[in-house]
């Protein structure tokens, strides 16, 4: 529980992204099959997922080093 609040906004970030390209998926998607990422619904929520941790995590503040 300490892990989650501590990194309260990355868990954020991973929440919204898998549900950003979930969304990405099923809307935009790739109709052929042959797109990597936009293929399969798992892929694009997993890269989103992983695109939106990175992204939030830039926003974390730095803890003052002891």
């Amino acid at each position: 529980m300490k892990f989650i609040k501590k990194n309260m906004l990355t868990v954020a970030g991973i929440a919204l992204g898998a549900v950003a390209g979930l969304l990405y998926w099923k809307f935009v998607g790739c109709e052929s099959g042959a797109c990597a990422i936009t293929s399969k619904p798992a892929n694009s929520t997993v890269y989103g997922a992983v695109m939106g941790g990175l992204l939030f995590s830039m926003f974390k503040k730095k803890e003052p080093s002891r």
